[in-house]
């Protein structure tokens, strides 16, 4: 039996350590089960990444099933291209990076041009966090429960150990 007679079993989300999550296709051969990759990324499950996992499948690829795998796992997944491209100049930007400076004033004038939606106050801040990685959320993580534990500890009120047992005076000691 030669790679002809693979019998596919349904693609699925394997996510890592790391932060990435990988597509992935099983199938049945004469040697045993078999795994392929056909698809790694980090944050959000877009279209480009389901049609590259579909290229590279074998046979009939449900983008449908990986996405409902992906919200269940609870990877975000988003069904519009330019999201992926403004997530990664965010957090390119955020991270320091620099960008040209005649694409930056280009950049503007065309957000300029959009229609404003207002954002809400209470997520003017969450805006930091688009596009950062697993580490720098797991960082941020620790430090806020560091905080939280040394506020702990600074309001935990202490009350004197009391004695157990009386105090024993010889009657020597008293003079008798």
């Amino acid at each position: 039996m030669g790679i002809d007679h693979y019998i596919p079993v349904v693609p699925y989300l394997v996510l890592r350590a790391d932060g990435r999550f990988e597509i992935r296709e099983a199938l049945a051969t004469p040697r045993g089960p078999r795994t392929r990759t056909l698809a790694t990324a980090r944050g959000a499950l877009g279209p480009e990444l389901l049609e590259q996992a579909a290229r590279r499948a074998t046979r009939p690829f449900d983008a449908e099933r990986v996405r409902e795998r992906a919200r269940e796992l609870g990877l975000s997944v988003t069904e519009r291209r330019e999201d992926r491209a403004a997530r990664e100049l965010l957090a390119v930007l955020r991270g320091g990076g620099e960008l040209d400076p005649v694409l930056a004033a280009q950049l503007r004038e065309e957000l300029a041009r959009r229609p404003r939606e207002s954002q809400p106050v209470e997520l003017a801040e969450v805006g930091e966090w688009v596009g950062a990685d697993d580490g720098r959320r797991g960082e941020a993580l620790r430090g806020l429960l560091r905080v939280s534990d040394r506020i702990t500890r600074s309001r935990t009120v202490r009350a004197k150990a009391k004695r157990v047992f009386p105090r024993f005076r010889s009657r020597r000691a008293r003079g008798g």
